[in-house]
């Protein structure tokens, strides 16, 4: 058998982080069996899918790395396929068309309230033959009387539901649109999808899906449903725990592989290990080893893996990332270093891209001022001297390069009787308008040698015309 799974969001917002986990799960677990990963848009609510929306979950699929096999696929460009199952039920009578107003459904369902009963539909229009004046009917399935749909959950272990408290789920409007449990079950028969992974908010739909492929005379695919992820707080995940899409923690400066090691542990281990490449997450995950308790947000385990593979990861690949956070800053990388050398000299001391980026600026255009308290304390007239003699050291190398630089700066503090912090201070606040920076020497090479002249001299001047 092929595995076959699928993630199938609805387009209503962005790809979230519960959504992504999801998609993740799915696409490692189908990666594991050697099988196939679908990516499905289920569209069908047309008044609040939006373009925008479809263009977000793309995004954040194509930005996490989970590429499918097959689509993305639009259900509402299936709506004949749908129509074309919805009359193959009724002509087998396993749907019928129900007349009731919602009038008439309210009125039901209070009444089976007072009286301590299960809201639910009571199948009254189950033996109506006739149509009914003025009212345009929805399509309901027949869901047996009997009998008892047990779910073999991957995840949760066997769940069992009674027939008899599942009520008639509409499978097609009054308009003639079908609904949710009617399309996906269509689409993962029509699909081949032999495993579905999602969250457990579905659980109770599950066995009415599986009814209808049953009487569709088509065997279920195996179901694992996920537990939610919830915040920090022991909360529902929600917007005041953070970031929630996908893209935001792209804008925040995380990697994606930060994030996908992140989302993979939110619910499942493999011993004591923290760490996973991408290869030994398929090696290794198996949707029956994810925990079946819901799991907790922890945004400094997220940011401890960041680092973890800002420092670790290829520095072309974390360049890649750190260009676009550049772009971001409307920096043109051209117009200054390679950005790998910058990732190696800045990846020790930053937790984000973000940060890296924004603390990389001065390696690409001019700063405009100081850091007022830097500057005071550190480009003062007892540092010109200093800074005129490593001018003219450097001017005179022939070679821009990290030892003979070194060399200047240690050649200027035994000339001028001063410890080598005296010396790269006012050096390292001329060059980047601050008192943070890589190893002087890795700084001067990054700057390069016009920008480094340049920038000492207008050091210089400031300290002159301050000195007036």
């Amino acid at each position: 058998m092929t595995f076959k799974t699928r993630f199938a969001p609805s387009p209503t917002g962005y790809l979230h982080i519960g959504g992504a986990r999801t998609a993740l799960f799915s696409w490692l677990y189908a990666r594991h069996h050697g099988g196939e990963f679908v990516l499905r848009i289920e569209d069908t609510d047309l008044e609040r899918s939006t373009a925008e929306s479809v263009n977000a979950i793309l995004e954040g699929m194509n930005w996490l790395g989970l590429t499918y096999d097959h689509g993305p696929f639009y259900q509402t460009e299936r709506f004949d396929r749908y129509k074309e199952v919805i009359d193959q039920l009724m002509a087998a009578g396993h749907a019928y068309r129900c007349y009731c107003t919602k009038e008439e459904l309210d009125a039901m369902r209070e009444e089976q309230k007072a009286r301590k009963e299960k809201p639910r539909y009571d199948g009254r229009c189950r033996a109506r033959t006739e149509p009914r004046e003025g009212v345009e009917p929805v399509i309901r399935f027949r869901t047996p009387d009997e009998g008892v749909t047990v779910v073999d959950d991957m995840v949760r272990g066997k769940v069992a539901f009674q027939n008899s408290e599942l009520d008639d789920l509409i499978i097609a409007r009054s308009d003639g649109s079908p609904t949710y449990n009617l399309t996906v079950v269509v689409d993962d028969m029509d699909m081949g999808i032999t495993h579905v992974v999602r969250g457990d908010d579905h659980l109770n739909n599950t066995p009415r899906q599986i009814n209808i492929l049953k009487a569709l005379g088509v065997e279920p695919p195996r179901y694992g449903h996920l537990p939610m992820i919830m915040g920090p707080d022991g909360a529902k995940l929600s917007k005041r725990h953070g970031a929630v899409s996908v893209m935001q923690y792209r804008e925040e400066g995380y990697l994606p592989e930060a994030l996908l090691n992140y989302l993979v542990r939110l619910g499942w281990a493999h011993g004591d290990q923290e760490i996973f490449s991408v290869d030994e997450l398929v090696r290794l995950f198996d949707i029956e080893d994810v925990n079946q308790s819901a799991s907790a947000i922890n945004p400094d385990k997220l940011l401890w893996l960041n680092q973890h593979y800002i420092k670790t990861l290829d520095p072309d690949h974390v360049a890649l990332e750190f260009g676009w956070h550049l772009g971001q800053l409307g920096i043109d990388p051209s117009h200054g270093p390679a950005m790998r050398d910058v990732v190696i000299a800045q990846r020790e001391r930053a937790r984000t891209l973000r940060e890296m980026a924004e603390n990389s600026v001065y390696f690409y255009r001019e700063f405009e001022d100081y850091d007022e308290k830097a500057a005071r304390k550190q480009l003062t007239a007892e540092a010109r001297p200093v800074l005129q003699t490593l001018h003219d050291g450097f001017s005179a190398l022939g070679a821009w390069e990290k030892e003979p630089l070194h060399e200047v700066v240690v050649h200027t503090g035994e000339r001028l009787d001063l410890k080598l912090g005296k010396v790269a201070q006012p050096l390292r606040v001329a060059l980047t308008g601050g008192t943070v920076s890589p190893p002087i020497d890795d700084t001067l090479v990054l700057i390069g040698r016009e920008r480094a002249l340049a920038r000492i001299d207008r050091a210089l001047e400031k300290i002159s015309a301050e000195a007036g």
